[in-house]
């Protein structure tokens, strides 16, 4: 499998805590990555420095590279906005544009890349809410504001807004930790379909989300990535014992 992305001694801070520490990481093309590991490992803050969403924040800096199919996009004259279109991201919590309609929300990025044809947008639409499996739910109410959804549903409508541009990786930092069981099922179901179209990288909290989807698993601690390895032999006979305290609950 070709390795789309990866990173070389990868490092944050916020201000003056290190949160990463030095993180090599090779991630494979359509295939689902997960991130796991306690509270303040470090998971979300390595998914912001893949596209450059860390640096958003005022106080943090980032060393080391992050490769993507052969660009460093940390180096010099590098627009962090192309990565972020190329490199799109789903949050932990919903947030659809309140102001906007469920046509507009999935458009938005389109139009902010200057297209404004119609029936370019009616069709990009509609191909983003199918990707995203929402599109029989919301066909007959697509002026109507994304607000009106359930949790589910916008998480979803926001994982639709991403496909749209067409990135050709999806970060999702916790896309189902607000949900019930039964949207967070929709959205693992969703996520394997997904990754034939495009690579995904995945924090999750939740060992069996990981261990049910995803086909390799990084286990982070302290801002250190300790294993790295196919979820399987991660999950039956993981090589460091830290992993093996976490993965059976001895800890985390």
């Amino acid at each position: 499998m070709a390795k789309e992305l990866r990173t070389e001694k990868l490092k944050a801070w916020y201000g003056n805590q290190q949160i990463l520490k030095g993180i090599d990481m090779q991630i494979e093309s359509n295939a689902i990555t997960a991130i796991i590991g306690p509270s303040g490992c470090g998971k979300s803050t390595f998914v912001r420095c893949l596209n450059r969403m860390h640096e958003v924040i005022d106080g943090t800096r980032v060393e080391g590279e992050v490769w993507f199919q052969d660009q460093n996009v940390y180096a010099s004259g590098v627009d962090p906005v192309e990565i972020r279109s190329r490199i799109g991201m789903v949050f932990q919590k919903p947030n659809p544009f309140p102001t906007m309609s469920i046509y507009d929300n999935v458009a938005s990025g389109l139009k902010l890349n200057g297209i404004r044809k119609k029936s370019i947008l009616d069709e990009a639409v509609e191909k983003s809410l199918r990707m995203a499996a929402i599109w029989d739910e919301v066909k007959d109410r697509l002026k109507h504001s994304g607000m009106g959804l359930s949790g589910g549903q916008q998480q979803r409508l926001c994982i639709a807004r991403a496909l749209a541009i067409e990135p050709e990786i999806l970060l999702m930092d916790e896309p189902a930790s607000a949900l019930d069981p039964i949207s967070t099922s929709h959205i693992e179901d969703l996520v394997l379909e997904l990754k034939k179209q495009v690579t995904i990288v995945i924090v999750t909290h939740n060992l069996h989300q990981a261990a049910r989807i995803a086909d390799h698993t990084a286990f982070f601690l302290n801002g250190e990535m300790i294993e790295f390895n196919q979820t399987e032999h991660m999950f039956s006979s993981p090589d460091d014992h830290r992993t093996d305290d976490y993965i059976s609950g001895r800890f985390g």
